[in-house]
């Protein structure tokens, strides 16, 4: 350990209550102290040089489920918990607009669309139920039918396209660097380059050990969403789900525009710019993608690359500009994991790879939690 001062542990190492994980989930979880109990001392630990998971390395899809995700959702949750979670991803999403400022985090709505490749899919067939179940909500039907828009996308093998008006796109660069810019105009610290080894409670306080420095507060909030069980040392239905996307620059003017998604949510492209970001595939090798280490599986990007030059830009030219991965957290239910660990640890985790739409939520909940007490 190195030895620091009393000015330093006074002003950077103790703290009232500190934030593992300066991802969306952190970021906001720390927001939300601050600006419901401006005098607390919040400070949020982050092991990498930027958010380690996946808060920057996705998409940036600002989605609340397709048709065929939903239905999962019904099975898995019922046809109310599946409402509640559509609710908490679009308050979520909400909840960062508002605090941050719709121009700020670049999110455009135009429109999401869900690749239905069998013509006579069932799921084409639930498409008013899960309007009807989504009414008291939005207030409107969600999804409908847009199979006309096919042709002039220019997609092949496609029978059927189900289009959701309410669904955007966002810049979650862009986001973060917002939310760490309003944290510290708030009074929050972000410390990188702390990766947490070990958290002890004692009897007033929580000793939090990183490879070089120690920090002490009275609370902790555990935002590490698919690296939980590793810190806390538990067996939560947490496991990691590594995503790989790519940026593409066609030779030719895209012909669409919006966020789609094909194969149950696997599969996911949108426009950016002029250029394309597709990702997923994670399906085809899920054992071999429950990991917390970064790196391309070649299976899967050869499966992505056939899928864009058969489906998304057939006979068309492109380069591929740009290849990542980021790691997400899953479990038996998208259900994010929001309680307490002990008395003075709470955690918010599990966001079901729909970081960027609950993330926000779930922060704010994990706030919430640990003020109560």
């Amino acid at each position: 350990m190195q030895v620091f001062s009393l000015w330093e542990k006074q002003s950077f190492l103790e703290a009232d209550i500190i934030v593992v994980g300066a991802g969306i989930t952190g970021l906001s979880a720390a927001a939300t102290l601050k600006e419901q109990s401006p005098e607390l001392r919040v400070t949020v630990l982050e092991r990498g040089v930027l958010p380690t998971g996946a808060s920057t390395k996705n998409a940036g899809f600002a989605c609340f489920g397709s048709v065929s995700e939903l239905l999962n959702d019904v099975e898995a949750l019922g046809a109310e918990g599946m409402v509640s979670l559509v609710e908490k991803r679009w308050d979520g999403l909400q909840k960062s607009c508002q605090r941050l400022g719709r121009s700020m985090i670049d999110i455009q709505v135009k429109s999401g669309y869900e690749l239905i490749f069998d013509e006579k899919s069932e799921v084409v067939n639930k498409i008013g139920s899960i309007n009807e179940l989504l009414a008291d909500f939005f207030q409107d039907d969600v999804f409908k039918l847009s199979d006309e828009k096919i042709n002039s996308f220019g997609f092949g093998q496609t029978h059927h396209l189900i289009e959701n008006h309410l669904e955007g796109q966002l810049d979650t660069g862009r986001l973060i660097a917002s939310l760490w810019k309003y944290c510290a105009e708030i009074g929050v610290q972000v410390h990188t380059g702390c990766e947490v080894l070990d958290i002890q409670e004692e009897a007033s306080s929580v000793r939090i050990n990183c490879k070089d420095v120690q920090f002490t507060a009275g609370k902790v909030a555990v935002c590490t969403n698919a690296f939980t069980n590793k810190l806390l040392k538990k067996e939560l239905d947490v496991s990691p789900g590594r995503g790989i996307v790519m940026s593409i620059v066609p030779d030719e003017k895209l012909k669409f525009e919006g966020t789609f998604h094909y194969e149950e949510g696997y599969y996911y492209f949108r426009d950016y710019y002029g250029k394309l970001l597709f990702g997923g595939g994670r399906n085809l090798a899920l054992a071999e993608e429950e990991t917390t280490e970064f790196g391309i599986n070649e299976k899967i990007k050869a499966k992505l690359i056939s899928d864009l030059e058969s489906i998304i830009l057939p006979n068309q030219s492109y380069q591929v500009e740009m290849e990542w991965t980021g790691i997400m957290a899953f479990g038996k239910t998208k259900a994010p994991i929001v309680q307490k660990v002990s008395e003075r640890i709470a955690m918010g985790v599990r966001l079901g790879g729909m970081g960027v739409a609950i993330g926000s939520l779930v922060g704010e909940e994990v706030a919430e939690l640990i003020l109560r007490d």
